[in-house]
């Protein structure tokens, strides 16, 4: 072979090296594409296992455990009515409280307003002893306890701003021979990890026969392969060999299949008996709102929200940052609002405080962070915005069904931009499954024809139709439209060399910037020659979030001693066969009245172009309403924004988004 390359001239040399630089460019694309494939494969085997895991599990819970005639039954039924004055028992809460009082472990999965707590709630007043109730944040027990209490049930609350005189009463009372007077004790995990005196008390109460049963609230966070991980719950792998004789109970909204099988694991309950219940909350209307671009324009928007579709209703801003919920509620008190800033550096009592005044309902809002937390228990929260994208879908999911719990027709709105996406990753990137997650909430914002409640369904493995949603999502509320489709693989090909270019310049490339270079704006040593593509620049942010979620395009993270910077590289994943076709669709503007069929009354009739639509306006106001488009981030400052538009057909209220309609395909052949 180098005698044959040795006789050729200079040209043949070069004309050679590039076929085989060709050639081995066709086999990264073929191995990418492959790895890929495999990739998902083994992801497609695990799932397959986990759900045959589950699958036995809830076999072996569905028995008897749906009836009545245990010796406790009466009694139980009678303690519903006359305690909790509730009529019925939920779905699956009758088998759990039965598989629990039984002396069976048990896992609980059921949507947010489901019940859950009512599943050891009821058990404890109908044991002599005590049940502990281990939850993570101390807003959650608080609203518990206060419940409790109202209802004349003893229940006491052991965490960092409990008096030194109370936590020594608590502690003799444990130790006591005689059955504790409390029937519900609410501990931190941070409590069991910490606390060798509490430790003791609860080993004493244990061997005294007082000690009945435990109850872990939101016990996804055991899993490291959950979106709420907290490292003081492994802590809580000890209980059963402590307590063995206690019969442990988990309980969640948000967990996923691989991540109730590492509950198992982590708490050394492998023959736990598994109950589900639908994830499903029919009363919630599911919408995403374009984010403005300027601040002032989103507190005008959300002001506009509180002032008159919600007007005289509670509910909950959820904020990415403590500042943002600071600044946010400062803007709505300006305004003339009731609300209130709820984030983890407020002193216990001031949170204390704002969480009472809330409950009371004199706050219209708590703007929050995550800190204002799971197990709210409040039925009547009208609307629950965030302000920013979560996380994760189990995080929306549960901040989301915080509103509604009473039954009645609720709000779920989030605010979308595509800066957004950045401000997540950055945050989330370090976590075991974090860009997956937060990429699975970006799908969520830009999807264009999906019903929204079934993305949220196909995320807990869960199939939802259109009849489960029934108009209530802004997706199936306006199915009559009719959404064009665009070729989009020339511009996954100018992106790439977009990239290439900024990589031969040693330049780093946000998401904002490849943008910017792409609609021919910014520094012009990192622009194509041709001109820019004929699209609006809304649309190419959303082409742009919608390749790096399926890896056309991938994050990088950069750490600097102040920040942690995304820029964008090339991903693996590779257009095959030269077309890859995806929806152009827009965000619906809230609709004017509140049923649950608001925007799909039109549907009975002909079918409406995009173009129709234009002249909707939002049900809160139309200057709240208007659609700012997002304006490139400048040299100087990556985070700031101005209005601009670069598609004078569309109407101000347009955001255009993306929805692939034709699978990658990922054989071998081209």
């Amino acid at each position: 072979m180098e005698e044959r390359l040795s006789s050729l001239n200079d040209e043949e040399l070069s004309t050679h090296e590039q076929q085989i630089k060709e050639k081995l460019s066709v086999i990264e694309d073929k191995l990418a594409r492959l790895r890929s494939q495999k990739s998902h494969l083994v992801q497609l085997c695990e799932t397959i296992q986990q759900v045959r895991k589950q699958r036995k599990s809830a076999q072996q819970s569905d028995g008897d455990w749906e009836r009545e005639n245990f010796p406790w039954s009466t009694k139980a039924r009678d303690l519903l009515a006359l305690v909790f004055s509730i009529k019925d028992y939920r779905p699956k809460q009758l088998a759990t409280i039965n598989a629990l009082m039984a002396g069976n472990d048990v896992l609980l999965l059921a949507p947010t307003g489901g019940g859950k707590s009512l599943c050891f709630q009821l058990p404890a007043l109908l044991s002599t002893g005590l049940t502990v109730v281990i939850s993570p944040l101390i807003s959650l027990m608080e609203d518990q306890v206060w419940s409790l209490e109202r209802l004349k049930v003893r229940a006491q609350l052991l965490c960092s701003t409990t008096s030194k005189e109370a936590v020594t009463r608590i502690h003799k009372e444990l130790s006591d021979k005689r059955p504790p007077t409390t029937k519900l004790l609410y501990v931190t995990p941070e409590r069991l990890a910490k606390s060798k005196r509490f430790m003791t008390a609860l080993q004493k109460c244990y061997n005294h026969g007082n000690l009945d049963r435990f109850a872990i609230d939101e016990v996804h966070c055991c899993s490291q392969w959950g979106h709420d991980f907290r490292p003081d719950y492994k802590f809580l792998n000890v209980l059963k060999g402590m307590f063995p004789k206690a019969p442990l109970l988990g309980v969640t909204a948000t967990a996923t299949t691989k991540v109730i099988s590492d509950v198992q694991t982590m708490l050394n309950i492998p023959d736990a008996l598994l109950f589900v219940a639908s994830f499903n909350r029919p009363n919630l209307y599911y919408h995403v709102l374009p984010k403005p671009a300027s601040k002032q324009e989103q507190y005008d928007l959300l002001a506009n929200l509180l002032l008159t579709r919600f007007r005289k209703q509670t509910g909950i801003i959820y904020t990415y940052s403590t500042k943002d919920a600071m600044d946010i509620s400062s803007e709505m008190v300006a305004r003339g609002l009731k609300t209130a800033p709820y984030h983890a550096n407020l002193e216990p009592a001031d949170r204390t405080k704002i969480h009472q005044l809330w409950h009371d309902e004199d706050l219209q809002a708590v703007v929050a962070t995550v800190a204002f937390g799971m197990g709210i228990d409040k039925g009547n929260v009208r609307f629950v915005i965030h302000h920013t994208m979560s996380k994760s879908m189990e995080n929306f999911y549960q901040e989301s069904g915080r509103a509604g719990r009473d039954g009645a027709r609720s709000d779920c709105i989030l605010l979308y931009h595509f800066s957004d996406v950045f401000r997540i990753t950055t945050m989330t990137f370090s976590e075991r499954t974090g860009l997956k997650n937060a990429y699975a909430m970006v799908e969520y914002c830009i999807t264009t024809s999906e019903c929204r409640r079934k993305l949220i369904s196909a995320y807990f493995s869960e199939v939802w139709g259109a009849e489960d949603c029934n108009a209530m999502c802004d997706r199936c509320a306006n199915r009559d439209l009719v959404w064009p489709q665009k070729e989009i693989a020339s511009y996954v090909e100018q992106l790439h060399r977009i990239v290439d270019k900024c990589e031969l310049e040693q330049t780093n490339l946000t998401g904002l910037k490849l943008v910017d270079a792409w609609m021919q704006k910014g520094p012009t040593h990192v622009r194509l020659s041709e001109p820019a593509p004929l699209i609006d620049r809304t649309v190419a942010e959303q082409i742009v979030a919608y390749l790096i979620v399926h890896n056309y395009l991938k994050e990088s993270f950069v750490f600097t001693p102040y920040a942690t910077h995304s820029y964008i590289k090339k991903g693996s994943a590779r257009v095959a066969n030269s077309t890859l076709k995806i929806r152009v669709g827009k965000l619906f503007p809230l609709a004017a009245n509140s049923g649950p069929a608001t925007a799909s009354t039109s549907s009975a009739g002909r079918k409406r172009t995009t173009s129709e639509t234009s002249t909707q306006t939002n049900g809160v106001s139309k200057s709240a309403g208007k659609r700012v488009r997002a304006e490139s981030e400048s040299s100087e400052d990556e985070t700031s924004s101005t209005s601009s538009s670069t598609s004078p057909q569309k109407s101000d209220e347009d955001v255009v988004v993306v929805q692939e309609v034709e699978v990658i395909d990922l054989e071998d052949g081209e």
